[in-house]
């Protein structure tokens, strides 16, 4: 037999899911491998009518503490740990009645899953598995003897190996295996950490991990020389990570980070109270607006800059029907994401076979806390979510005038959307929609310019006679520094303002907005995005 074939005789089973279990244990049983196992996987495979030896009966201790130890034994990680050919290995082995174990499959118990259905502590606690990983470990630190298996999907590949070596496993899977194993644990672990420092409303652990579980693998990431996967957390948050694709070619790098963009923004509105579009370009709001139905808010969303729509992502706060579904195929889109669809609509987007349609099953709740994560050299910045909603702001009117019904209607409307506009972020709303956002510039007043630019481009599209800043009012993400950047809003057509104050020149800032006749708001809350 080459070196670096193990032929299996024994192998341990124990899962939790038992997805395509038996038809593994029959063909396992067909290759005259012995099987052992434990608790309820024992009884699903005996009741096969397959032959497996329980666990107790290895060890000679039975099942106790409700099942917490079963597995921690030196006839299990013995036969798991031992090193075949070593004289002191096999001299132990021998005189304390240790037998091999070449294939471990475990899967472990389904904590992420628990935590994801109950907040009770004891079962989550419960559902912590420690048997499992220490014989996961175990396995896959001697995978130059021991083949682990802990995802159902690798059953396949192990059999297709069985039969082609007549019974052996290559070194090459059981490395292969054996880096999957650690990332699993890793992952779990984390998993476990994480749950117990918001248990313990620590925001900032001393050891922060993080583990995934790879949903696929892009073709590329932001650019084609880049490579690049899509993974899951635990944190069982409605959105792209847990969406249906029902139908379009696949999801690339950018087609991800600008979904779920544009459906964080979308999010933010009530689909009970207003129908809600946002169109999304590279990662920022290309237009925004509610209205009575979907179609009416897509069509005002479109009206602030359908040159940039061209090409973007559309997000709905509400199942998306027919009306709306027709009018958003009037122009290239790359995804459409919503918490349903009418089959009707589903059809209409069938003609598009290109166009991604995303069905998530609801919306994310803007004020649920979370963890946001960014790399950088040498390490990575973790901070809470920025779940502050401006209906729970307490507004200031600090100007002489104070807003119309209306105008603060728009307000709270444009700094909604100003809260997902990376920074310096200026957006001009007017009836609830978005019709001038200026993102991304290094100055305030920059991005004050290209926002009124935007409007006025955008009337000329429309066949407007003036610019649809005209009468609008403009949400900042930030304070004001200086005057000027107020200025530029007046100058074209604002009549109010919000932002969040806090200014050493909060005072001249608001003698301008006096001089203007402008009502302002402060909200005290910044949205910084970058």
């Amino acid at each position: 037999m080459p070196s670096n074939l193990r032929h299996v005789t024994r192998a341990l089973l124990s899962v939790s899911d038992k997805t395509g279990l038996l038809d593994f244990a029959k063909a396992l049983h067909a290759h005259n491998i012995e099987l052992v196992s434990t608790g309820g996987t024992a009884k699903a495979i005996a009741d096969a009518g397959l032959p497996v030896r329980d666990v107790s009966d290895l060890t000679g201790f039975p099942e106790m503490m409700d099942g917490r130890v079963k597995t921690l034994h030196p006839k299990v990680h013995g036969g798991l740990l031992a090193i075949r050919g070593n004289p002191e290995h096999e001299a132990a082995m021998l005189a304390h009645g240790i037998g091999p174990i070449d294939l471990l499959v475990v899967n472990l118990y389904p904590f992420e899953e628990t935590i994801a259905k109950t907040n009770d502590f004891a079962t989550c606690i419960e559902n912590i598995d420690v048997g499992g990983p220490a014989m996961i470990r175990g396995a896959a630190k001697n995978h130059a003897d021991v083949a682990v298996v802990v995802d159902t999907g690798d059953y396949r590949l192990i059999l297709d190996e069985l039969k082609s070596t007549n019974g052996s496993t290559t070194l090459k899977t059981r490395r292969l295996l054996a880096a999957k194993a650690f990332s699993r644990t890793a992952a779990y672990d984390s998993a476990i950490a994480n749950w117990f420092a918001v248990q313990e409303n620590e925001p900032t652990p001393d050891w922060r991990t993080l583990g995934g579980h790879r949903i696929e693998v892009m073709r590329y990431g932001e650019n084609p020389h880049q490579s690049a996967a899509f993974y899951r957390l635990p944190e069982q948050r409605i959105g792209v990570a847990t969406a249906r694709q029902v139908q379009g070619k696949q999801l690339s790098y950018n087609n991800i980070n600008d979904t779920d963009a544009a459906f964080e923004c979308v999010a933010e509105f009530d689909p009970k109270a207003h129908a809600a579009v946002v169109i999304v370009k590279h990662a920022n709001p290309a237009g925004a607006a509610i209205g009575a139905t979907l179609a009416d808010a897509y069509r005002n969303a479109l009206r602030c800059d359908p040159v940039s729509a061209f090409g973007g992502i559309v997000a709905l706060n509400r199942r998306l029907d027919v009306e709306a579904a027709r009018a958003i195929v009037e122009i290239f889109t790359e995804v459409i994401v919503a918490p349903e669809a009418d089959d009707a609509a589903i059809a209409i987007i069938a003609a598009k076979k290109n166009l991604r349609l995303l069905l998530t099953g609801g919306l994310p709740d803007p004020r649920s806390p979370g963890l946001m994560l960014r790399s950088v050299a040498g390490g990575f910045l973790a901070q809470s979510r920025d779940n502050a909603v401006v209906d729970d702001m307490a507004l200031r009117v600090v100007t002489k005038r104070s807003p119309t019904e209306a105008e603060f209607a728009d307000m709270r409307f444009a700094f909604r959307i100003a809260k997902h506009v990376k920074s310096n972020a200026i957006v001009y709303a007017k009836d609830c929609a978005t019709v001038g956002i200026g993102a991304g510039q290094m100055s305030r007043i920059d991005s004050s310019r290209i926002a009124a630019w935007k409007a006025a481009d955008a009337a000329k599209l429309a066949h407007e006679p003036q610019s649809l800043a005209k009468g609008s009012v403009v949400a900042s993400d930030a304070f004001f520094p200086f005057a000027d950047g107020l200025l530029a809003a007046a100058e074209a057509g604002a009549t109010a303002i919000i932002q969040p104050g806090g200014s050493m020149r909060d005072d001249e800032v608001i003698a301008a907005a006096d001089a203007h006749g402008l009502a302002m708001v402060f909200t005290d809350t910044r949205h910084f995005r970058h």
